[in-house]
């Protein structure tokens, strides 16, 4: 869906363009913005909703799957177009550095997948990225992979980004969502178009490798030794119950039980009663520990792109090609293209065989730096499909970022989240 915005002022281009391009001034009413945990102890309790029972909803959780494949016959070539001066952000630690060149293909650290409930209650997760922010805050992935299409509630529920996640592992620890922002058109109409977000998050949290333990049927002399948990008064406890039970979708579905989250109540020697809730280590901002991309607006269809990604599913011909454990990468030149099916009038496509599954909010890199393991991102994976019809999927579809992507990037970029430990 194409409008007509008013452009000024100036970007830095970090060597990648030249100098003086012009940076759109956002337009008014364009940008959505909705919280999602609003404070401390609600976070806290997001957190220790995918800790609970040694990670378990980490580990169960299933790939997201949001109208992922689109026909081959509604994916044609397409006319998306510059609205203003090509621009771009630097990632961080680029800011004064010139790309070089590598054979080998290093993979980001920037990478990691996002968890929420979806529309279905249960555990999901997309592909995400982080990228830069005046507070090393900021992660970058599909629009579908924030906001709920299915049920039209304005969020999906318990929004985590876990950068290098792997059954289970936390590397750089757990990144709960603060705000999201995504384009109006999107949050309103659901166009293919805007179908990208940024989302702030607060700095990242670390729990003890073994996650929580259910403490039903420990002594009290093993619950006191668990690493963690702090003594708490009876308001600090019935705080965190209270956010917990106000930030829970279903409470009690699956494996949340109380003895799963980050509290529990207990007796001491003389049968009165104690009550502790989970010390979180607080981790840093996410960009401190794994960087963050650039950003590139308004660029030229046809550059070759990164694609960065966990695609999981199989192919229309039953092909398992993808676990989605580990995170793959494919190269190509981005084309021009539509997919009407998903009100996508101005896309972008890259040749690639990332099956849908998994692989939505995939980043699209331009002028990766093998080296430096930076690039600009240049695109997010919102759908796949298989034009050649041999049921072999082939391309991905992202949105053409433009003057009012980096409108709702700028909307989001200086927000501070602050620590939750």
């Amino acid at each position: 869906m194409k409008r007509t915005l008013a452009f000024g002022g100036l970007v830095a281009t970090a060597g990648l363009l030249a100098a003086g391009l012009a940076a759109p001034a956002q337009a008014a009413g364009d940008v959505a913005s909705t919280p999602l945990a609003a404070n401390k102890i609600a976070a806290q309790n997001v957190a220790a909703f995918w800790t609970a029972e040694n990670a378990a909803n980490l580990i169960q959780a299933t790939p997201y799957n949001v109208e992922t494949q689109v026909s081959a016959k509604h994916v044609s070539t397409g006319g998306p177009a510059a609205d203003s001066k090509p621009g771009v952000v630097p990632a961080i630690g680029d800011e004064k550095k010139t790309a070089t060149k590598s054979k080998n293909v290093n993979l980001p650290k920037t990478t990691g997948k996002v968890f929420f409930l979806g529309a279905d209650g249960n555990p999901h997760w997309c592909t995400a990225t982080s990228v830069q922010s005046s507070y090393k805050n900021l992660v970058a992935t599909a629009g579908s992979c924030v906001y709920d299409t299915k049920s039209n509630k304005a969020t999906l529920d318990h929004w985590i980004f876990v950068p290098g996640y792997y059954q289970g592992k936390t590397p750089w620890g757990i990144y709960v969502g603060k705000q999201a922002f995504t384009h109006y058109d999107f949050d309103v109409y659901e166009d293919g178009d805007r179908d990208y977000a940024f989302v702030t998050v607060y700095n990242g949290l670390k729990f003890p490798a073994g996650g929580f333990k259910d403490f039903k049927g420990m002594s009290r002399e093993e619950r006191k030794q668990y690493v963690g948990f702090q003594q708490v008064d009876k308001a600090t406890y019935d705080a965190y119950v209270a956010a917990d039970t106000a930030n829970d979708k279903k409470p009690g579905k699956g494996k949340h039980g109380k003895h799963g989250r980050g509290y529990y109540e207990d007796k001491d020697e003389q049968g009165n009663p104690t009550y502790f809730v989970y010390k979180w280590t607080d981790a840093g901002t996410l960009g401190g520990n794994v960087g963050g991309q650039g950003l590139a607006y308004n660029q030229k269809i046809g550059k070759p792109v990164f694609v960065f990604g966990y695609p999981s599913g199989s192919h229309p011909d039953g092909n398992q090609a993808f676990s989605g454990k580990t995170l793959k990468w494919s190269y190509g030149k981005t084309f021009a293209a539509t997919a009407p099916s998903i009100k996508g009038e101005e896309l972008q496509g890259v040749k690639s065989s990332f099956t849908g599954e998994g692989s939505l909010g995939s980043a699209w890199l331009l002028n990766y730096s093998n080296t430096r393991r930076v690039g600009y991102l240049n695109g997010v994976t919102i759908a796949v499909a298989d034009r050649d019809g041999n049921k072999r999927i082939d391309t991905s579809l992202s949105p053409y970022f433009d003057g009012e992507t980096y409108g709702v990037y700028n909307a989001a970029k200086n927000n501070w989240s602050g620590s939750i430990a």
